[in-house]
């Protein structure tokens, strides 16, 4: 037995980005919805994780380690400067689970 929350569907916006760094290899899928506040769904392709980011979540170091994986706060800088170019700003920040 379930109770359904919601059912909604819509057209989104994907956008396929990948880049290289020093260190790692790095392809996300970004989801760009009306849901969730606004802040797009962020996919690693490499290990299927996922997060609802916007720029200034990217900005969060330990955030980025413990969602993606991301062993050290060097290859975690480089990703937040990534992120921080392909995500929204919003006032909605993430909370840390």
């Amino acid at each position: 037995m379930f109770e359904r929350l919601y059912s909604t569907s819509e057209s989104t916006k994907v956008n396929f980005v990948g880049f290289v760094s020093e260190n790692a290899r790095y392809d996300f899928g970004i989801v760009y919805t009306n849901q969730f506040f606004g802040k797009p769904l962020v996919i690693c392709m490499q290990t299927g994780r996922s997060s609802l980011m916007c720029a200034e979540d990217a900005q969060n170091l330990d955030v980025l380690k413990r969602k993606f994986s991301i062993p050290t706060d060097e290859e975690a800088r480089e990703l937040a400067i990534f992120l921080e170019s392909q995500l929204p700003h919003t006032d909605h920040t993430m909370t840390q689970y």
